[in-house]
């Protein structure tokens, strides 16, 4: 098995707010990331995929039709969003770097051929970052 990992830039902004909390939770829970014009991050995307390597091109994964995916599937769709605005994913769910990470996971496992999403890994800043791995979406 083989594993390949595939870095990615995007700019986003959230607002870490629950509708099931009231204001004064809100502000207990998520601090300024509770600003009600949200504020931004500049993410780290790494996917990571794995399988065997394919006897007539040498690779686990085309890295064109890897990147051309990711472009197409979240960074067209991820980059300078707000994203509790923009993103229907996160009507109903609290758009944090966790759900961020799982939200991508999901879109991104189905997307190759021969090699298996195995991992996402998301950087929000230099501090905090967030992996969803293929076994617990079991």
């Amino acid at each position: 098995m083989i594993y390949l990992t595939r870095g990615y830039l995007f700019c986003a902004s959230h607002r870490l707010h629950s509708g099931r909390l009231s204001e004064e939770e809100n502000w207990r829970v998520y601090g300024k990331c509770n600003n009600p014009h949200g504020h931004g991050h500049n993410y780290r995307l790494e996917v990571t995929v794995a399988g065997e390597i394919d006897s007539s091109t040498g690779m686990v994964c085309n890295l064109s039709e890897l990147d051309s995916f990711v472009e197409q599937n979240i960074l067209d769709r991820f980059d300078h969003a707000h994203l509790n605005r923009d993103q229907e994913l996160f009507t109903d769910t609290v758009p944090t770097s966790e759900n961020v990470c799982r939200a991508i996971f999901g879109i991104v496992k189905g997307g190759f051929k021969r090699a298996k999403v195995q991992k996402v890994w998301l950087g929000e800043t230099s501090l905090n970052s967030f992996e969803y791995l293929e076994e617990a979406d079991r």
